[in-house]
């Protein structure tokens, strides 16, 4: 069910700002500061879509371009592979909202769910899962602020997540995050590992930001 973030009218633009990262205004959408969940499902799902994470009755779009949605679509593809080859559980891609707490909804560019989430093995029905992540991973793209990135490093680890990859496409370099004050920088020649969440997964960079090539024709 759709829960509304405790608000008040006394917040000012300049509270809101900070709330959710100092993000440009560009990116906030209405209604400010009383948002709910519903105005999360109803962007997503509208003839022109956001993807809006929620922050306390604050709306805030998504930025990804298409380098960055690719990037995403890779480290999906590889992690995916991984995790059906040893029955782990399943991905999402950046278009599945996941409730970090009440009033917070996230959207991780990909993430990990383990089996663990659903003991049944049975999948909810609602539009918003409580799933929390064992992995979630986050393209960082020109749009994206230092605090914003900071106050989501913050949710996923407080919610539960155990491993945070950022992946930085402009330096072809990545920081894995095992807590929000303990991370590991990766070098473009480097290679993110799954450490306790997924055991003997290695993810080389250089088969994450290597432009794709045409393959030649047969003759």
């Amino acid at each position: 069910m759709p829960v509304a973030a405790s608000t008040s009218d006394s917040r000012t633009l300049a509270d809101l700002l900070e709330l959710v990262g100092d993000v440009p205004l560009a990116r906030i959408r209405r209604p400010i500061g009383d948002a709910t969940e519903d105005d999360v499902i109803r962007l997503l799902d509208g003839d022109d879509k956001h993807i809006c994470e929620l922050i306390d009755g604050v709306l805030v779009e998504k930025t990804m371009g298409s380098r960055e949605s690719m990037i995403a679509a890779i480290v999906g593809r590889l992690l995916g592979n991984f995790v059906d080859e040893h029955h782990l559980g399943f991905m999402l891609t950046t278009d599945g909202p996941i409730r970090i707490r009440a009033g917070r909804i996230r959207f991780p560019d990909t993430c990990f769910v383990s089996w663990s989430q659903f003991p049944d093995g049975e999948l909810p029905e609602q539009t918003i899962w409580d799933a929390i992540p064992d992995l979630a991973v986050e393209v960082i793209s020109e749009g994206n602020t230092r605090r914003e990135m900071e106050l989501k490093l913050a949710d996923y680890f407080a919610a539960g997540v155990k491993l945070v990859w950022y992946l930085y496409p402009k330096t072809k370099s990545a920081v894995a995050y095992t807590s929000p004050t303990r991370k590991k920088e990766v070098a473009p020649t480097g290679s993110l590992d799954g450490g306790k969440v997924l055991p003997g997964f290695s993810l080389p960079l250089a088969d994450v930001f290597a432009p794709p090539r045409r393959p030649k024709r047969l003759p």
